[in-house]
């Protein structure tokens, strides 16, 4: 089992920038591939990025291509999403998720395990 812990969120202006963390507890963490999500009120979870359990591939969505990187530390069990260029559509509450799927996953329900979610608001 995998506990994910997800932290560094907060307010930005646009076109600011924000890194977040997701601190996984078990030795087993460099076995899952990575993914994140983000949730804005009255909308569904929508897929962010996705990272192999080597780090050797990612995949994005178009949304945040070319503005947001996701890397990983297995040596320290975390998972990063660097976010640049922040804009207001992309306030939300935004969740890290593993999973044992090696294929890139985009659905929520190809992930095992949730961190309890981190809040970014992006004003204008």
């Amino acid at each position: 089992q995998v506990q994910l812990v997800e932290s560094g969120g907060g307010l930005v202006q646009a076109g600011g920038s924000l890194r977040l963390s997701c601190a996984a507890s078990g030795r087993t963490f460099s076995s899952y591939a990575m993914g994140w999500f983000r949730q804005a009120p009255g909308k569904e979870r929508e897929f962010i990025a996705h990272i192999s359990w080597s780090g050797d591939s990612t995949y994005y969505a178009d949304s945040v291509k070319g503005r947001f990187t996701i890397s990983r530390d297995n040596a320290k069990n975390t998972v990063y999403l660097q976010m640049n260029s922040l804009k207001p559509e992309d306030t939300a509450v935004y969740y890290c998720a593993a999973s044992t799927i090696v294929v890139v996953t985009t659905a929520p329900m190809g992930y095992d395990y949730w961190g309890q979610g981190t809040q970014v608001t992006v004003s204008s």
